[in-house]
């Protein structure tokens, strides 16, 4: 089965906001997929019902043949737009967590990336810079044998001089059966290694497509498409 992921009729309100409208979308396996949209179009609400942290209203998510909980947890390695590693531990404390934690955690993966971004194990949380406390979460993330990755906002906190070596190590650290969700801002930054992308906008799906498709189609890259589409 090539599906990772299908999302049928889903909807989420806050109140009397609807976050999400009927949502019908699938993801399959292999691919490095961006969710992409203005402010308030529905990406977080998308992520955090894939993650399981909110309850749908109406419809179903199915990962992996599961609904969002606990198996699905095992499945799904999920780096947020903010930084949850606890400051006042050393980096390989917190290593020897996600070890401890996660079955599928390669901590030698994790410590070849640490080196190779030349980032001190014995340090302390406290004492990195934000955007390096960001490359450190992104690493404990990417170490994981994941079935999907869902990275929220991964470059905005770093240089740009990072960037490269941190799309690099997105790219290169997932199997071929697993894909990774990418909800960014820096379109132009992440282009390159896409296969696909979902635009939403105010809680719907506008559009569902290959990267090569929209080249080819609308002769424009997905950063020009992108900002066609929403205007921007």
């Amino acid at each position: 089965m090539n599906e990772l992921v299908t999302i049928t009729g889903l909807t989420k309100n806050y109140g009397r906001h609807t976050a999400l409208y009927p949502l019908n979308l699938t993801i399959p396996r292999g691919r490095i997929i961006g969710l992409l949209g203005p402010n308030g179009s529905g990406k977080t609400t998308l992520i955090k019902l894939l993650c399981g942290l909110l309850t749908p209203n109406s419809g179903s998510i199915s990962i992996n043949g599961h609904a969002p909980g606990v198996e699905t947890k095992k499945h799904i390695s999920y780096l947020p737009e903010r930084t949850y590693l606890t400051s006042g531990r050393k980096v390989s404390e917190l290593l020897s967590y996600f070890q401890d934690f996660y079955e599928d955690f390669d901590p030698e993966k994790a410590l070849s990336m640490l080196d190779a971004l030349q980032i001190d194990k014995n340090a302390a949380m406290k004492s990195l810079s934000k955007g390096t406390k960001e490359k450190v979460q992104l690493i404990f993330v990417m170490s994981r044998n994941a079935d999907l990755y869902i990275l929220d906002e991964p470059i905005a906190g770093v240089d740009p001089a990072a960037r490269d070596y941190i799309l690099k190590t997105i790219i290169s650290n997932y199997n071929e059966n697993a894909s990774i969700l990418l909800s960014t801002h820096l379109i132009s930054d992440i282009e390159a290694v896409l296969d696909d992308v979902i635009f939403l906008k105010n809680g719907q799906l506008v559009l569902q497509s290959s990267v090569e498709e929209i080249r080819s189609r609308y002769g424009k890259s997905v950063d020009g498409y992108f900002r066609e589409v929403f205007a921007c």
